[in-house]
């Protein structure tokens, strides 16, 4: 069955019930207001928003890329869609040294993202023997993919003990899928 709304001069609406089984409300706005009719968003929408957090401090000298254990999946809806990546985190480095964190899509084995100029580089300076800061990272990648993709903030260091997560503070970690 189907309902048509004529216009008062021209035009008209039809609404047509869905063909499976069951009930479907259709909410219209109260007094101003859009109804999506498409499932095509426009480029740039946010399609899906996951939040993950982390709250265990961990410690490394690797020179090589260890997960700071902060990770979030996202099963993107297109292969077209971009993947916005925040991250904030409280690092610290015990001593003078060079420390640095950033994102992988998958594991730390994974596509290091620094490839494409993303990292957090710190140094602790000449005379200081600790380094405590707030790091913030932001990034838009193209998966080109509809599967689960999984980021994961890494870190290393030049040998030096460093932190991450450092007192247990919360690490946080947001995937935003945007409409390509």
């Amino acid at each position: 069955m189907s309902i048509v709304l004529q216009g008062s001069t021209s035009g008209s609406v039809t609404l047509q019930e869905p063909a499976v089984a069951g009930s479907t409300v259709l909410t219209l706005p109260a007094v101003t207001g859009t109804v999506l009719t498409t499932t095509s968003p426009k480029a740039g929408n946010v399609l899906q928003v996951v939040n993950s957090t982390y709250a265990t401090e961990v410690t490394t000298t690797s020179t090589s890329y260890v997960t700071t254990g902060l990770s979030a999946t996202i099963t993107p809806s297109s292969s077209s869609s971009k993947i916005l990546i925040i991250v904030s985190n409280v690092i610290r480095a015990a001593s003078l040294g060079d420390c640095n964190w950033t994102v992988f899509r998958g594991t730390v084995a994974g596509t290091n993202l620094a490839s494409s100029g993303l990292f957090v580089y710190g140094t602790a300076t000449a005379g200081s023997t600790t380094v405590v800061t707030g790091i913030s990272i932001n990034y838009l990648d193209s998966p080109a993919t509809t599967s689960a993709t999984t980021y994961t903030l890494g870190f290393k260091s030049s040998g030096v003990s460093v932190n991450s997560q450092h007192a247990s503070t919360t690490a946080t970690m947001t995937l935003m899928e945007i409409a390509g």
